[in-house]
């Protein structure tokens, strides 16, 4: 069992090498759990970055299928993929599974909806974000808080990207910064003014980067801050989530309020 395990890390070497990791934060990974909610751009990066990097088990949260317009952004699919019309999610595993067998992945057809997002949560140590819209995060935010599940938020659109970790009890939440999800139309998306592939491949890695601090161990190393990237201009903007937060009575982190899990928000699934 020792020879096993060796065997096992020797694969990680080059990561185990780097100090503030090292074996025992490998180790960790390889007990961790992760769900990635959504398997499009950003749930497709994170996936393969997580999978190569030893976390031990994804939880895939998807009900889309593959298309040839994905992948110039979507680097885990192939036009097989697109051609066959694949779903996301069982594709996404595949894939994830010829990468690193020793990951164990469940693939999850489904929409995350107020009736099902604490399903899809349970039983795992972090979310990563990899949707493409606000309701969706909103309902995550809610269900997560609610279950002190620490999650990572990210979206991006044209060469923009954004990102914050939200650690329950310790970090502000999504809500402390962005009080409601912006009206239908009011927020650009991919469709309407395109996006580029290395900005998604970007913030994947500046996620994937965090959750490995986190499911390490190492959440001391964590962002504390929203931070922004433009990469057309090669602007970056960091807020420091405490101080945008402080004296705020946030619905759902400081009250206690899940919104977007009430049944009137299940009515509009």
């Amino acid at each position: 069992m020792q020879q096993l395990a060796d065997d096992i890390l020797a694969r990680y070497a080059r990561q185990t090498n780097y100090a503030p990791l090292g074996r025992e934060g490998q180790e960790r990974l390889g007990r961790s759990r992760v769900a990635v909610i959504g398997a499009g751009g950003l749930g497709s990066a994170l996936c393969d970055q997580l999978c190569r990097a030893g976390v031990g088990y994804l939880r895939l949260v998807d009900d889309d299928r593959v298309e040839l317009v994905n992948l110039h952004r979507q680097h885990l699919y192939t036009e097989e993929d697109a051609a066959a019309g694949e779903l996301k999610a069982t594709a996404a595993a595949r894939h994830v599974g010829r990468i690193n067998s020793q990951v164990r992945v469940e693939p999850v057809v489904a929409r995350v909806s107020a009736g099902n997002v604490l399903e899809l949560i349970d039983g795992v140590d972090l979310v990563l974000d990899g949707t493409d819209n606000w309701p969706t995060r909103f309902c995550l935010n809610d269900a997560c808080v609610k279950r002190r599940t620490p999650w990572i938020f990210a979206g991006v659109v044209a060469g923009e990207a954004v990102t914050m970790n939200i650690l329950p009890g310790r970090t502000p939440c999504l809500r402390c910064v962005y009080d409601e999800p912006p009206p239908p139309g009011a927020s650009p998306t991919c469709k309407e003014v395109g996006v580029l592939g290395p900005a998604v491949q970007m913030i994947a890695a500046v996620q994937a980067f965090e959750a490995i601090k986190f499911l390490s161990g190492r959440s001391e190393a964590m962002s504390r801050s929203l931070t922004r990237f433009d990469l057309w201009t090669n602007r970056i903007q960091q807020i420091d989530l405490a101080a945008a937060a402080a004296g705020l009575d946030c619905p759902c982190c400081k009250q206690g309020r899940y919104d977007f899990l009430a049944p009137s928000a299940r009515n509009q699934e």
